[in-house]
């Protein structure tokens, strides 16, 4: 696990001063990474840095050889469309170039008259798909989320007998993963409204959303070998926040006997930031699955992965509609949770998945599955939220909610947080429901 090194100075300050107001989420401590070009130009997407309201072109700082040794072959991974280069590269490459980029952001900095014309003002660039994702896994991790979809099926038994021993997953579809995405509502069979009928068939009624966490995998491993528990980490680049959205109606008809497949597969939405786990190492803390429950198996479990394996990552669902945009009302916030409350923790999670000697490749994206916490305020589905469309829920502006309307707007955030250090934020994740295209 990475250990705190200077680059997590709470008192460090930018000379990029917009880095030092604590409602940017991108202090100097931060430097998450992403793929933009200027807005509404044909530039080619390239990698760059958040600092403050700025983004810092990568390529561009490549070509002005500020950097040298293993910061300056980072930069050079970065002459390309995505980050995968980079992720390729590893830990000590992402590190080197991590503490260059602070050293030289830093305020007193000798490089700032060569760094500053790189800057470009966020509020002017466009952003895509941070890498190449070439696989895309989806977990299941909140017990709370589990136990409360399980108890609308089965009330006396909500929870397979599985559950507690094995970060439960299947395979998605990584093509239709973007940013900012605005898509048409999904077509497809529903669960027929008598039993052994023949299903309707149509627009999705029962459209929801799912917060989620993202993890983007660094370093590979070879195909036929395993990840340990106390070296996973090292082959994780970093999180973003993830909306893996759920028609419901057709996820009902189709889940069984093989799992989700066009109830998943038609939109994700990814924020455009990737928060390096070098910068959340501030925000460790125990990973805590209790006494009283089954303990992880021991290729799931180290001293190392108890003490500090889970992160405190706050997290919140918000909503907009076609009605509140034509009056500018604020985003109506639907609910609010922490990554904190999760069964299984990132390391279980990498780990889990090659120990079938699975090989991951750098890009590739595991979900968290939707991260509810264990109070009903903290749902992170409007499934959970409605008890299964039973509960409207009142929207700010007299509208009401039992699933996604047409038009409606779903933006996630995610930040850490703790007394004396600056705030840690993930951007955000939004994507917006278009009417079917029948």
């Amino acid at each position: 696990m990475v250990t705190l090194n200077e680059t997590h100075d709470p008192k460090l300050q930018s000379w990029v001063t917009s880095a030092n107001d604590d409602t940017t989420g991108f202090p100097i401590q931060n430097l998450p990474f992403a793929v933009f070009r200027r807005a509404g130009s044909n530039e080619a997407f390239r990698p760059g840095v958040a600092i403050g309201d700025q983004v810092l072109d990568l390529p561009a700082l490549a070509d002005a050889k500020v950097f040298n040794g293993q910061a300056a072959e980072a930069l050079e991974a970065c002459r390309d469309t995505a980050l995968n280069g980079l992720m390729a590269l590893g830990q000590t490459h992402w590190s080197a170039l991590r503490l260059a980029l602070s050293r030289a952001l830093s305020t007193g900095a000798a490089a700032q008259t060569r760094i500053a014309p790189l800057l470009v003002p966020q509020a002017e660039v466009e952003y895509n798909t941070p890498a190449r994702i070439g696989d895309y896994t989806d977990f299941y991790i909140s017990l709370h989320h589990a136990t409360a979809i399980g108890k609308q099926f089965r009330p006396d038994n909500p929870l397979l007998p599985n559950y507690k021993w094995v970060p439960i997953g299947y395979h998605g579809r990584a093509s239709s993963l973007g940013v900012n995405q605005s898509f048409p509502r999904p077509m497809g069979q529903m669960k027929p409204a008598t039993e052994g009928g023949t299903p309707d068939f149509g627009p999705c009624k029962r459209l929801d959303y799912e917060l989620e966490l993202g993890i983007y995998v660094g370093t590979g491993n070879a195909q036929g070998t395993r990840i340990g528990i106390d070296d996973a980490e090292s082959h994780v680049f970093g999180l973003g926040i993830l909306n893996d959205w759920s028609a419901r109606d057709l996820q009902a008809w189709e889940y069984q006997p093989l799992g989700p497949f066009l109830a998943k597969n038609f939109a994700s939405t990814l924020s455009p930031w990737i928060v390096t786990l070098e910068a959340l190492a501030p925000f460790r803390t125990a990973f805590d699955r209790g006494a009283d429950e089954p303990q992880p198996m021991p290729y799931l479990n180290s001293t190392n992965n108890v003490k500090e394996g889970a992160l405190d990552v706050a997290l919140e669902v918000l909503i907009t509609t076609t009605q509140s945009r034509k009056t500018d009302a604020a985003p109506a916030s639907l609910s609010k949770s922490n990554f904190r409350h999760a069964y299984w923790n990132v390391a279980q999670l990498i780990t889990h998945h090659t120990v079938n000697g699975c090989n991951l490749q750098p890009g590739d994206l595991l979900g968290t599955g939707t991260l509810s916490g264990p109070e009903a305020s903290q749902a992170g589905s409007i499934l959970e939220l409605t008890k299964g469309g039973k509960t409207p829920i009142d929207l700010p502006w007299g509208e009401k909610r039992v699933f996604l309307e047409d038009g409606d707007q779903i933006i996630l955030r995610a930040e850490c947080r703790k007394a004396g250090y600056p705030r840690i934020g993930f951007g955000q994740s939004a994507g917006t429901v278009l009417a079917a295209r029948e």
